[in-house]
């Protein structure tokens, strides 16, 4: 348990440094995307071996599950308005 709380820690460590040594949006987008769904799913995991095998264990294997499709896609959608607000941006300078 104590394996997956610390690896959790060790990825919301690493995103975090990506998100302040970064130059850009995009790559400090995809640095906080990453590590924070593996840091959250080992957190989360740390959560399941701690309950148990219960109704808890379930509900956050659930919220795994959730975190594990809509980080992914939220990161994907916000990294895709910036770049063609980035690319409009270009052609009205020209």
């Amino acid at each position: 348990m104590i394996i997956f709380i610390l690896g959790g820690l060790f990825f919301f460590s690493v995103g975090t440094i990506g998100i302040l040594r970064f130059p850009d949006l995009l790559t400090r987008v995809h640095s906080a995307a990453k590590c924070d769904t593996l840091g959250a799913l080992l957190c989360l995991a740390a959560l399941m071996v701690y309950s148990g095998f219960s109704f808890v264990s379930f509900k956050l294997l659930l919220v795994m599950i959730f975190l594990w499709i809509t980080n992914p896609t939220a990161t994907h959608l916000i990294s895709k308005a910036a770049f063609i607000k980035e690319e409009k941006n270009k052609k009205l300078m020209e």
